[in-house]
Order: C-alpha cells, then sequence, then structure tokens
C-alpha cells in the first residue's frame, strides 16, 4: 500500500552537500522504489519571515512558501525530518519554519474555554532524524534528549501527530566510510517501509 510522505528536510545550509542531505535522499530512493509517493520541503531554499508577535502567530496570513510547505504537509500521512543538532537543539531557521507552519488554523484550533485545543493532524505519524556531533547516548542520558523531546511533544504531539519515531545518528564527524554508507541503507530501508 502506497504512503503519501513528505520529507522536512532542515538543514540551513542551501549548498545540499551535508551528510543528513544524503540521508534525506536515500530515504526518498528507498520510498519511492517501493511505491509510495514523496515530497520535499528544503527549509533552507524557503524565503519566509520570523514570527515576532502572538497576533501574527494566530491571525497572520501566511507567505505563499509557508503555505506550500502546509499543503504538503496536509497532504501527507507521514512526516520524516532531517536536521543537525546545533547548540543542543535544531538550526533556528527550522524552528522559524515549525512556528510559521503550526499556527492554528492548520495545526492547531482553540476551542472553548477549558477545553483543550483540538488537534488538526491527527492520523499523521512521523520520524525525526537527528545527526550530531557527540555520541547519542551522552545526548540521551546527560542532555536527556530536550530539544528532541520539545519537538516531539510540543509542535508534533500537540498537534495530534503519532506515533513518532527517532533515528539519532552522533559522532558524526568521525564516521568512516563504511560507517556512512550503513546509516544511507538504514534510511534506504526505512524509505522502503515507509518507517
Amino acid at each position: 500500500m502506497s504512503t503519501r510522505i513528505a520529507l522536512i528536510q532542515g538543514h540551513p545550509d542551501p549548498s545540499g552537500h551535508k551528510f543528513g542531505n544524503a540521508l534525506s535522499d536515500a530515504y526518498r530512493h528507498g520510498a519511492e522504489s517501493a511505491g509510495h509517493e514523496v515530497r520535499l520541503i528544503s527549509v533552507a531554499s524557503m524565503d519566509f519571515p520570523l514570527l515576532r508577535t502572538q497576533e501574527e502567530w494566530e491571525e497572520g496570513v501566511p507567505p505563499p512558501s509557508i503555505a506550500s510547505a502546509q499543503d504538503t504537509i496536509r497532504w501527507a500521512t507521514h512526516l520524516v525530518i532531517f536536521y543537525p543538532l546545533w547548540l543542543g537543539s535544531m538550526p533556528a531557521l527550522l524552528k522559524g519554519f515549525f512556528e510559521q507552519v503550526f499556527r492554528p488554523g492548520f495545526a492547531i484550533h482553540p476551542q472553548e474555554e477549558g477545553r483543550p485545543w483540538a488537534q488538526l493532524l491527527k492520523g499523521k505519524s512521523a520520524r525525526i532524524v537527528v545527526t550530531m556531533g557527540m555520541p547519542p547516548w551522552i545526548y540521551r542520558w546527560f542532555f536527556s534528549s530536550h530539544s528532541l523531546k520539545s519537538l516531539e511533544r510540543n509542535i508534533l504531539g500537540f498537534s495530534g501527530i503519532g506515533p513518532i519515531q527517532e533515528t539519532l545518528i552522533g559522532s558524526i564527524g568521525s564516521l568512516d566510510e563504511k560507517k556512512r554508507e550503513a546509516w544511507l541503507r538504514t534510511l534506504e530501508d526505512l524509505g522502503k517501509k515507509a518507517q
């Protein structure tokens, strides 16, 4: 059965020559070879302002690039988000993207006072792929995966997306060619399974 997949490439470097780009390419290749439909959102190639007020977030009109990304996410049944860990969190450009995209009316909807917000993205699943310089066990144990948990709980989960799986690829600067190839095969296999 075919799955509609939105790949969100969150690396802010527009050159496209990072290992995270190769990982998303491998996932896409695997998914398309298995008959899944794939659309790519490249955050680095988008032009959008940062939100500065609550009123902008709640009532502002999303710029065209953000509206297009919302259409892709609305279309998808599975999201795969790729980003490098920078200063313990996602890059600022990707955070700005999520703030623009996950607005009221698209991701959530306020209800009567005292009731929780309606989750508008239920029925979608996600995988988050994070590359980092440190070993993943240090990120999980010492830093408690705080930024990853925030993305899972406060953005994706809050809007109804689930289940959410994660792939953490650590010590990225010291990976030899054999280990890089192994990770590319892993992501290709995940793409084939649409996981």
